[in-house]
């Protein structure tokens, strides 16, 4: 599980066809999606009618499939955590980050057994981590914050959706993940020792389109995310319609969407102008992750000095 999946729920992989009205284009472009919390907005513009006519959300099981597609030349675009665009960028496929969509505030979180009562007394334990996913990022953070040496506790690469195994099998101290594992866990006896609070404006999810799809549509890029910003409009102002909506499309409890909501900020179209903005938090934050995940052997090597954000395709205004 490369990506947190939106409470564990999976969607059949395939193609959404987009109602709209007005085409004007070809080629329609083909946007990655898959469940989670934050990408909310995008499922609630679809149901609206609010994408534009020539988009087509392809929905995926993981991140891993819109990574893949996105390698592949098969997806123009995808919604992501900020490393999974950097994997992919790094890796040939060049990217703009054209919208951030959710700030993690508690979602992705470290949880160890009872008896662990500081992250210091990690050090010589056995810590089960997606390395090669967001849960890497929340761990090497939380290393690098506490100055703990990698090699003073024993790293278990597992997907995310194995830690509750792991822990149950008695195979690792503690878990590096995020919901709904998180709170299997600790009906399991853990106890949260860490979260992504303690490290805010770090862990973001975000739009990305191909550079080269941007640089020959630019206006559909931006229909596209204006149509974010308007599902995302609807969520806050009509939360009780859109938490519904998302329950019932998820088969799950509406009480576990707004749980959900409780750990992400979702930032408006004014906090993305800041985002995306030269030397803006997003760009500092991933040359730091890219860095990071580069000394690890994570990534080929760092990102090169071309901006990996694009703020042009965000609107001035909503209507």
């Amino acid at each position: 599980m490369q990506r947190r999946r939106f409470l564990g729920m999976c969607v059949a992989a395939g193609v959404a066809a987009v109602t709209g009205t007005g085409c004007g284009r070809a080629r329609p472009l083909k946007f990655g999606i898959h469940p989670w919390i934050g990408y909310e907005p995008l499922y609630l513009a679809e149901e609206f009618g609010w994408l534009p006519a020539p988009l087509q959300l392809v929905r995926g099981r993981s991140a891993g499939d819109s990574m893949a597609g996105l390698a592949s030349g098969a997806l123009d675009g995808a919604a992501l955590t900020l490393d999974e665009a950097i994997r992919v960028h790094t890796r040939g496929t060049e990217l703009y980050v054209v919208a951030v969509t959710d700030v993690s505030a508690g979602a992705d979180v470290l949880v160890a057994r009872p008896e662990i009562g500081s992250v210091e007394q990690l050090v010589g334990r056995r810590v089960a981590v997606e390395m090669n996913g967001v849960s890497g990022v929340l761990f090497l953070s939380l290393l690098e914050r506490s100055g703990i040496p990698r090699d003073r506790l024993t790293v278990v690469d597992l997907p995310v959706d194995r830690h509750l195994e792991a822990w149950q099998q008695g195979r690792v101290a503690a878990s590096a993940c995020y919901e709904p594992v998180a709170s299997l866990l600790e009906d399991a006896g853990g106890v949260r020792l860490f979260d992504s609070r303690q490290i805010p404006e770090t862990i973001f999810d975000v739009l990305v389109v191909t550079r080269r799809r941007a640089e020959q549509d630019p206006a559909l890029v931006t229909d596209l995310v204006l149509a974010y910003f308007r599902g995302q409009q609807h969520l806050v102002r009509n939360r009780h319609d859109a938490v519904y909506r998302a329950a019932a499309r998820q088969n799950i409890r509406p009480e576990d969407v707004q749980a959900a909501l409780a750990c992400v900020m979702l930032p408006d179209l004014s906090s993305n102008h800041r985002y995306l903005a030269p030397n803006g938090r997003i760009e500092t934050v991933a040359r730091h992750l890219s860095r990071m995940l580069t000394r690890e052997g994570l990534l080929p090597a760092p990102l090169g000095e071309d901006r990996l954000c694009n703020p042009a395709f965000l609107p001035r205004r909503l209507s």
